[in-house]
């Protein structure tokens, strides 16, 4: 038993949200109880204290849409490549990479990953991997990296045509071979989805076979719209936008979530919000990509559940917290709009997106939820209580912040340093994976 005090506590529930002295009592995988540090001590004098150090105490953060296979690409230039479109990044960097990816690269990409996840407070992760080069088994070598570092997890391998009808067989096998193995073992730190690319790359004939391989067992996680390219595809060649072509293949409902939804109709988004699909944004990403601003307040509106990843382009929610409010108002221009939109989406939403895979409550402090917490250094020299916790999230706090992230009951990192994890020993050797990959794509060594 774990006894998390000494901090302010935000803990998310309804009941008890703020407790200037507080602490929270993990009994194994889930929360036993909240309350103040005092009567914590008395009720639980066994238990072992982790010591917040006069921080912020709050429920994990969830990043609902990451990709692990761009682990490597930290400080990498591709010689020759010089994108000048959309399409263009795809090709030249995030593709060619994949094509690259060995088992081994993907181990080494998933362990870069989750331990910046877990260094920056981030306890769930839902993925969305490719590794074109060698796809058997690649989802199998996440869950092991996953399973060992100890993060919370929900993978899926993203079905395309764009390597061959040989290579798509494989990304749609290894989906229903991954996704057959998490129903089988029902454990509720790694769950599964079906992945799929993006519409312009998978064929109604693929989409077909992803229906019937997946069987019922899971939902779907696509890219939807990020570029115009998706839209032209869709209309030239079915007649259709991109939401009207999920919906006539049965890739919308309840357990499927569309990425980026950027170039969406009024149309469409009442058919998401119809079938009940869910919605992930990425800010970041889309901004650097220069593919558009998604339609987020209109998703609102509309009662649709969106929630906020990264797409990879950082592994600190915070961060991308505070890209998501601006680009919002930039987008509307109104400095007014976004506030309740923009901390609904990583506060609640992404909790109420994990509701739909993981059993325990995640993303909320109270009795029988998950034991996912994690502790910021953060002294605040304003008034600080759970009234405008947000706005000391959004002005004051980034992922490094994080002292201590303890995920499923387990201490994984604390006051700054990995516990039971050798991060050098990780490090040296997905270093060796990086040079080989860096030396592939740029045909020299490092």
């Amino acid at each position: 038993m774990l006894l998390v005090g000494n901090g302010r506590l935000i803990t998310r529930s309804q009941t008890t949200p703020y407790l200037e002295d507080g602490a929270v009592v993990l009994d194994g995988e889930v929360v036993k109880e909240v309350g103040t540090l005092a009567d914590m001590k008395a009720k639980y004098p066994q238990a072992e204290f982790v010591d917040a150090q006069g921080g912020v105490i709050m429920p994990g953060l969830i990043n609902v849409h990451t990709h692990i296979y761009s682990g490597l690409a930290r400080g990498l230039s591709i010689e020759g490549n010089n994108p000048t479109n959309f399409l263009e990044v795809l090709e030249g960097t995030w593709w060619n990479i994949d094509r690259h990816l060995t088992l081994d690269g993907t181990r080494a990409c998933a362990y870069a990953t989750v331990l910046d996840c877990i260094r920056d407070g981030v306890t769930t992760i839902f993925d969305h991997h490719a590794s074109f080069k060698e796809i058997p088994g690649s989802l199998f070598a996440i869950k092991d990296v996953c399973k060992e570092l100890g993060i919370r997890a929900n993978l899926c391998y993203e079905v395309s045509e764009r390597d061959g009808e040989e290579k798509c067989a494989q990304s749609i096998q290894e989906n229903a071979d991954f996704a057959k193995w998490a129903q089988e073992q029902d454990d509720d730190m790694i769950r599964a989805m079906f992945g799929g690319h993006a519409l312009f790359t998978i064929s109604d004939k693929t989409f077909e076979k992803m229906v019937e391989a997946n069987n019922g067992m899971t939902g779907f996680h696509i890219h939807v719209a990020e570029g115009m390219n998706d839209v032209y595809d869709s209309l030239r060649n079915y007649g259709c936008r991109p939401v009207n072509r999920l919906l006539y293949n049965g890739i919308l409902g309840e357990k499927t979530m569309l990425g980026h939804c950027i170039h969406v109709s009024p149309a469409e988004l009442d058919i998401i919000k119809e079938t009940n699909t869910m919605v992930c944004h990425n800010p970041e990403s889309n901004m650097g990509n220069a593919v558009g601003c998604s339609p987020v307040l209109q998703m609102y509106g509309k009662g649709i559940l969106i929630g906020l990843g990264t797409d990879a382009y950082t592994h600190d929610m915070l961060e991308s917290l505070k890209v998501l409010l601006p680009m919002q108002r930039h987008n509307a221009a109104l400095p007014n709009v976004g506030w309740c939109e923009a901390t609904g989406m990583l506060f609640q939403n992404n909790a109420k997106i994990c509701s739909r895979y993981f059993k325990k409550p995640l993303g909320v402090l109270e009795p029988g939820a998950a034991a996912d917490v994690i502790v910021m250094d953060y002294k605040p020299f304003t008034p600080f209580s759970d009234a405008n916790i947000d706005g000391h999230m959004l002005f004051g706090m980034m992922g490094k912040n994080c002292r201590t992230t303890i995920i499923n009951g387990k201490v994984l990192y604390k006051d700054r340093e990995f516990v039971n994890i050798d991060e050098d020993k990780i490090n040296a050797w997905t270093m060796e994976q990086a040079k080989k990959l860096w030396g592939e794509l740029n045909h020299c060594t490092y």
